[in-house]
């Protein structure tokens, strides 16, 4: 353990080998958010998980994610997030990195393979002067060790990796991150509420990791007034109730009524005139659209319940099983719509914090929607495989799915891409 001393050094054991740079191949973008304390998406961390990369060391070549990148404007994906790219040592010197401001993107670099003294010092000079153009970088913990003392004054972002650290080694290592450099610390795969518990005892205030969208299931868990009050109305929606009845449900809930107003005045809908009556706006928006928006409405009523990142997660899975449903061309534009239904519901149980059996009882949903949401069966299924694959970066299942619906790397990467910036254009 490394004394108290600010100009001490970590134990080399913490120092762990990796393995070569992976070459140039085809990018299959994957992503993984980044949350701050209050559980609250803040970032995206996006890496190759293309089957070649895999065989490598899964640091991709950042020109293959940077080129993704491009595939849509770069002002408008995840504009108020920050994005990690994953690169390798090589790749700094490509002008790939002229396609984004500094100020949007981290790069994550692997440590040395061997730890050499003289490449390490080498790769210094590149990272001094992307430093002086605005980049920041990230690393692993072996930053911390005495062989990566050059690396340092670059360091903006320490990842700690939970599956690769022995529990004892955190609170040393977080103390003397804290001494010897600015850096904020990551904890990485952080999959239950437990690690994220200690985590945050450590004073770290950014995670990686599934454990926010696993439901916590209590026995005494019911619905929240403000979801009964959605799930209400979709019910009728998909019971095509008379416009009277569902005007008549949203004059009971203020809040509700409000919410549709301001949705349907605001400037997306480009209307010349301000809709002020209920049964207007619904009659404006129509029956398909109305359950749409209700939908993505339940991702939003979080207070006492589900973390922010769950209702982001979902609206990105929504959009993303959408774009994939209208590139792959299997569907019609009204399965499209219920396809962006079944993304935003396949995180129900995180959202309602009941299982999804019972969200399944409580929600009238189109059959379709309910055997893919709890039998993993039909049209829909490989769309959310597909979908869930870009979070989870398996990389056989996107060779898999992707080739099934016979979809392109690149088709996947723009909608994944155009999801994102939709979300982010959303919550905005």
């Amino acid at each position: 353990m490394p004394p108290e001393s600010p100009t001490s050094e970590p134990p080399a054991d913490i120092i762990t080998p990796v393995a070569g740079d992976a070459g140039e191949h085809a990018a299959i973008v994957a992503r993984q958010a980044i949350l701050d304390e209050h559980r609250v998406i803040v970032g995206y961390e996006l890496f190759n998980r293309s089957p070649q990369a895999a065989q490598h060391d899964l640091h991709s070549d950042a020109n293959l994610l940077f080129s993704v990148l491009s595939l849509v404007e770069a002002q408008t994906v995840g504009s108020e997030k920050t994005l990690f790219v994953n690169c390798t040592h090589d790749s700094l010197r490509g002008r790939h990195l002229d396609l984004i401001h500094p100020a949007r993107a981290v790069l994550e670099l692997p440590p040395i393979e061997g730890h050499q003294s003289n490449e390490i010092e080498a790769r210094s000079l590149v990272m001094g002067e992307l430093h002086g153009r605005g980049f920041r970088f990230a690393f692993d913990h072996t930053v911390l060790s005495r062989n990566y003392a050059a690396w340092r004054p670059f360091v903006s972002y320490v990842k700690l990796d939970l599956e690769h650290i022995q529990p004892e080694l955190i609170a040393p290592l977080v103390r003397y991150a804290g001494q010897n450099t600015s850096a904020q610390l990551i904890a990485t795969k952080v999959e239950t509420a437990e690690q994220f518990q200690r985590m945050s005892g450590h004073g770290i205030k950014l995670f990686q990791g599934h454990w926010f969208a696993k439901p916590m299931l209590l026995k005494s868990q019911t619905v929240r007034p403000a979801q009964a009050v959605i799930i209400q109305l979709i019910g009728r929606v998909r019971a095509n109730a008379d416009v009277s009845e569902v005007e008549e449900l949203l004059k009971k809930d203020p809040t509700l009524s409000f919410t549709l107003l301001k949705y349907i005045n605001s400037s997306g809908f480009g209307l010349n005139h301000v809709i002020t009556s209920f049964r207007h706006a619904v009659m404006m928006l129509g029956m398909q659209k109305l359950f749409r928006w209700a939908a993505l409405l339940l991702t939003a009523t979080r207070p006492g319940g589900a973390p922010a990142a769950v209702g982001g997660t979902a609206v990105v899975r929504g959009r993303l099983m959408e774009l994939l449903a209208a590139e792959s061309g299997i569907l019609s534009a009204d399965e499209c719509e219920s396809a962006f239904v079944v993304g935003v519901f396949s995180l129900l149980d995180a959202m309602l914090g009941i299982s999804m059996e019972d969200a399944m009882h409580a929600i009238s949903l189109p059959d379709p929607v309910v055997d893919v949401l709890l039998h993993q069966k039909g049209v829909y299924a490989p769309l959310l495989e597909l979908t869930m694959a870009c979070e989870s970066g398996n990389e056989e299942v996107f060779a898999h799915v992707a080739t099934a619906l016979k979809l392109s790397n690149r088709q996947v990467n723009w909608s994944h891409l155009q999801a994102l910036a939709w979300a982010e254009t959303l919550t905005q």
